[in-house]
């Protein structure tokens, strides 16, 4: 695995994560400080800690289904990548994002 690729993105994905952090939590500061109703904050507020679950939960469905389908891929053997292997976790991911998909319609 060639470290000198993976430094850099990594780098430049926390810069951009950082970035989002702060321009969301400066328009959060700018809405408080405008005085915004106390609607507006609320539902700021419950509406961020409802993406936070849901983000959760996506995540948590996408990841078990691919722990299952790397579990599959150990089972069956197979040591090389090839599009067997490939499409076996492209699969996975798909069908976590469809029990997310489900979960979350339920939820609702």
């Amino acid at each position: 695995m060639d470290y000198n690729l993976i430094l850099p993105v990594v780098l430049i994905l926390g810069i951009v994560y950082a970035i989002k952090s702060v321009v969301d939590g400066h328009t959060r500061r700018r809405i408080v400080e405008a005085r915004g109703s106390e609607e507006l904050v609320r539902s700021l507020l419950a509406g961020d800690t409802t993406k936070r679950r849901l983000a959760a939960l996506h995540w948590g469905c996408v990841m078990l289904t691919l722990a299952l389908a790397f579990g599959l891929v150990d089972l069956l053997g197979i040591d090389r990548v090839t599009p067997g292997a490939i499409a076996l976790l492209l699969g996975a991911t798909g069908l976590g994002n469809v029990v997310y998909f489900v979960l979350d319609r339920r939820l609702k």
